[in-house]
Formats: C-alpha cells, structure tokens, sequence
C-alpha cells in the first residue's frame, strides 16, 4: 500500500500481506497440556517460539518508521497514544506506542498470525478454548545504555471497562532480551492478587516510571511472595501472561536496542463495561453492556464450534 495513501488498517480483518501465513492444521499449533497448565499456575509461560528471524526483522522497518513518525505525519491520527519517552527522564528513555496495527502492514497482520492466535485460544478460559478477539497493541523501545523501566503493574488494572476479565497479553521480542537490556520478569502467583472480591490491584504509576510503587498497595503476604523471575526471551520469542500477572521491566544498559512488541486479546464476548471512548479519543465506541465488537475489535480466530 502506497505511503502517501492514508489508509485505515482496521477496516482490513484479515492479512493484507502473506508475511506470517502458516499451513497445517490448528492442532500443530496447539500448546501442549503442560505448557497450558504452567500458565495457569505460574501466571505466565515464556520461550514460545513464534516468529522467524525474517519476520521479526521485517517488523523492525516498520518499527524504523515508527519511531521516526511526528504529528505532521498523516497517519499519525489514527494511533492511539504515541510517546517518544513516556517516562520524561532523558536518561531513563521508554518510547512507548499504541495503535500502529493500523497503520504498518506488518504490525496489523500479526494480530492475525495461527501462531499466535491458535495459542492463545488455549489461554483465555481455564480448561476450555475460546474464540479469540482483538483488544490492541503496543510497541515498546528502549535505547542502549539509557532505556527505561517499565514498572510492575497487571494489565487488567487498565482494562475494567471491558468485562468479564478473560483477556491476554503476548509479549514478542524483536530484540534478544537479556537481564543486561531490561527483558521482561514476572512474579509466578501474582495472577491470584486481588482486591475487594476479585478486582486487579489499583494503578500506581500510569507513566510506568516508579519501579517499584506497586510495593505500597501490596499486602505482606505479597511482599514477602514478591520475588521476581526473568525471562531471557530469543529474537522471535514471546511470553504469553495472565491479565493479573504482575510483570515489569528493568533499564537498558547494554550497547544495543531493546524492542518489542505487544498483542492484546480478549476472548468472543467479552462486553464493554463503559459508555466512553474505549481507547483513548480513537472514537471506539461500544455502549455498556454491548458485546466487544466492530471495526476496533476484530475477531481473528474463530473456534469451529464453541
């Protein structure tokens, strides 16, 4: 598609190219039992391959332009948030994007590749698998040697307005990520913290900058269970986590880049919970009670039969 065309990528709920398309059946995609029951007792799993490194680095041209974008750009009305560096510190630098699956080819057809997809139908319903439906995006960025923190936190903390929480996050790494460059870690258990009879912990920290305030809202129990696990994911791999995992990311202070980027999906009829703008002031607009739906959330796996 020509760059001087603006063009809306969510009108699109399908691959508009072939980069990611994989033959086979879904059952060769499939995790194991094992794997399965990992997630749901550690609250995440980790190492699953799902991109080649061909992939991964078609991906990071886009990822180039994206972090070249500016308002002046055309397309940069149709992102949801976009920050150059999130936490405000230049020498703690977090670029930080929502919104570019609708506007980069390569960002917009991974939200629909079977390798991801078809795993992650496993992961949203404890001992089913459901239809999967898109939620959003993100992509994050970390310079060498001055890249910032990303503090702990659980997704689901940000998502309330859309319910019942059956929700899950897909970390992909478009760098190597080691414990030197700031690699993701979580805290195994952390998925059964909640409050007031099973909401998510409250947000402490909507610029992700504070390391380490959620500490203040957490019981002894969980400080004492706070123990913090990396995951020293390959260039391809992802971590796939519960939307009550607590998870976080350390500085960057190796000489090379930290990419990646973020997949968030909710299982088929999950239901808006808000009569607001969903996504920031992108217009995604679904009335309180209504099933998560439309142009914004499209399905992109549907079970045969559910």
């Amino acid at each position: 598609m020509s760059e001087e065309e603006v063009v809306d990528l969510r009108d699109f709920h399908h691959p508009v190219t072939s980069l990611f398309q994989v033959d086979g059946k879904d059952e060769d995609l499939f995790l194991s039992k094992e794997v399965v029951d990992e997630f749901w007792n550690t609250g995440y799993i980790a190492n699953i391959p799902v991109l080649t490194e061909e992939q991964c680095d078609q991906i990071l041209q886009d990822f180039n332009k994206l972090q070249g974008m500016s308002e002046h750009d055309p397309h940069f009305h149709l992102m949801y948030e976009y920050h150059k560096n999130q936490s405000g510190d230049d020498s703690n630098i977090l670029f930080h994007t929502l919104g570019q699956w609708r506007v980069f080819d390569s960002f917009h057809d991974l939200i629909f590749a079977r390798k991801i997809t078809v795993p992650s139908s496993q992961l949203l319903e404890e001992g089913k698998r459901r239809s999967v439906r898109w939620w959003h995006d993100q992509a994050f960025a970390k310079p060498a040697h001055h890249g910032g923190v990303v503090a702990w936190h659980q997704d689901y903390s940000y998502w309330t307005r859309t319910q019942p929480m059956n929700h899950l996050t897909v970390h992909i790494a478009l760098d190597d990520q080691t414990i030197e460059n700031g690699t993701l870690h979580y805290i195994p258990g952390s998925h059964r913290w909640t409050r007031d009879g099973g909401k998510p912990l409250p947000v402490v920290d909507f610029d992700f900058k504070d390391m380490e305030s959620i500490k203040t809202i957490l019981t002894e129990e969980e400080v004492e269970a706070f123990d913090p696990q990396p995951v020293e994911l390959k260039k391809g791999e992802a971590s796939f986590h519960h939307p009550l995992a607590v998870h976080g990311s350390y500085g960057n202070r190796s000489d090379g880049p930290r990419r990646a980027t973020v997949l968030n999906y909710f299982a088929d009829g999950v239901k808006s919970a808000s009569d607001a703008d969903l996504i920031g002031s992108s217009g995604a607009f679904v009335p309180k009670g209504e099933k998560m739906e439309g142009v914004f959330f499209p399905l992109v796996y549907e079970l045969s039969e559910e």
